[in-house]
């Protein structure tokens, strides 16, 4: 077979150790293998890094494992081309199994150019999405810690959630609050209500009818004061993303006009993708990265379904979020239309993908041309359909003999 690059190195990581094996052209045609380990401290890995540019080696290979290829990662591609690979493109023989053996397939697969690298984003980009996934983290952790103290509450027989439109608002944190503090009439905690609760004055006092006991109390407060830290964290959190985000300030205006798409969207499909569409040939290749794409298995020209396939997690469950959202929007626009059209046929996570597919097309052609989204219209399903149904009768009719000329009515 074909040797693509003549000096390469493959690299197995672990937590604590890396194990390098070095190809290179040995004697009467041959290839020179050399093996060593490192361990991952700082330190380590430059010695490993002078030692591969000693050696002339000019591409490096590494399997994505865990958040342990980080440091060597960053140690070599300041000096040399690193790719980082999809453990899944890769898999050695069954059998006897080491690191050394697993470093040595790496740098043999490398050298007969039989790998394709998976995309790593430039520094400044790696910094803004080490931001922005924390930030979903956080949310993550709120959401819990509400679930936490709604079935708290429902163990107390209080059924505040099931009124309230969220255990966040203003009055529902009066409210636990004066519970926490003692307060058990509930016609005293239901008249703490504000704004528009302030109708739903008769259920609240049936829902805040229990036995919230000092127990409760006690686990209540915690659990609220855990939230007040992460909200402080959130609310610190988001002016530094807006200011790690001022180079792509345009790029984030063009994606705010997609429907659904608001601020928080937008950085994350900046983030997670870097802005740079010529890294992606299309926008399939892009939906495909992201898993949006359904998978395909082939096997003696049969073809089965296979869900969608695996991708970036982060980007896709915000893109998914927010076409939850664009679904709420009853048909006023395109992604709505199609969002309406699919949830009676597919279901809602089905139409809940598919929105998303097409939200991340169109940030692709709305980046890459650097032009605002531009909405086909919540009638374009209808209005293609009738097109199409018509360009089928004039075939037929051709088909007869006759020559149409189409006269469309006023």
């Amino acid at each position: 077979m074909e040797v693509m690059f003549d000096r390469v190195a493959g690299l197995d990581v672990g937590k604590e150790t890396v194990t390098v094996c070095l190809r290179t052209p040995g004697s009467k045609g041959r290839r020179h293998a050399e093996t060593r380990t490192f361990k991952t401290m700082s330190g380590s890995l430059q010695v490993m890094r002078d030692w591969l540019v000693e050696a002339g080696v000019s591409i490096a290979a590494m399997e994505s494992t865990s958040t342990y290829w980080k440091a060597p990662f960053y140690c070599l591609e300041e000096v040399m081309e690193v790719w980082l690979l999809n453990a899944a493109h890769m898999k050695a023989m069954p059998g006897r199994k080491s690191d050394v053996k697993d470093a040595e397939w790496i740098a043999q697969l490398l050298e007969h150019g039989l790998l394709a690298p998976s995309f790593v984003p430039p520094p400044e980009i790696r910094r803004l999405r080490m931001l922005t996934r924390y930030r979903v983290q956080l949310m993550g952790d709120r959401r819990r810690d509400i679930v936490r103290l709604e079935l708290m509450l429902e163990d107390a027989s209080i059924k505040l959630s099931s009124v309230a439109s969220s255990l966040k608002t203003v009055s529902a944190r009066a409210m636990l609050t004066a519970l926490i503090e003692g307060e058990q009439d509930p016609l005293v905690l239901a008249e703490m209500a504000k704004g528009r609760l302030r109708r739903k004055i008769p259920d609240l006092a049936q829902a805040l009818t229990g036995h919230f006991d000092a127990n409760h109390a006690r686990l209540a407060g915690s659990m609220l004061r855990r939230l007040d830290l992460v909200e402080q964290a959130l609310a610190e959190l988001d002016p530094t993303i807006m200011d790690a985000c001022q180079p792509w300030a345009h790029e984030i205006e063009l994606l705010q006009t997609i429907p659904g798409v608001g601020e928080k969207v937008a950085q994350v499909i900046i983030a997670e993708t870097g802005g740079d569409m010529s890294r992606f040939p299309t926008a399939a290749h892009l939906t495909a990265w992201a898993g949006l794409a359904p998978a395909m298995h082939e096997s003696a020209g049969k073809q089965s379904p296979a869900g969608k396939r695996h991708g970036n997690k982060w980007l896709a469950a915000m893109l998914v979020e927010a076409a939850g959202s664009v679904g709420r929007m009853h048909g006023k626009n395109y992604l709505a239309a199609q969002h309406a059209r699919l949830l009676k046929r597919r279901g809602m996570g089905r139409a809940q993908v598919a929105v998303a597919h097409s939200m991340l097309v169109s940030a692709y052609w709305m980046l890459k041309r650097d032009e605002p989204y531009h909405d086909l219209g919540a009638d374009w399903h209808s209005r293609r359909n009738d097109q199409a149904h018509t360009r089928r009768l004039i075939a037929q009719l051709e088909r007869l003999g006759h020559t149409v000329i189409i006269d469309p009515a006023a």
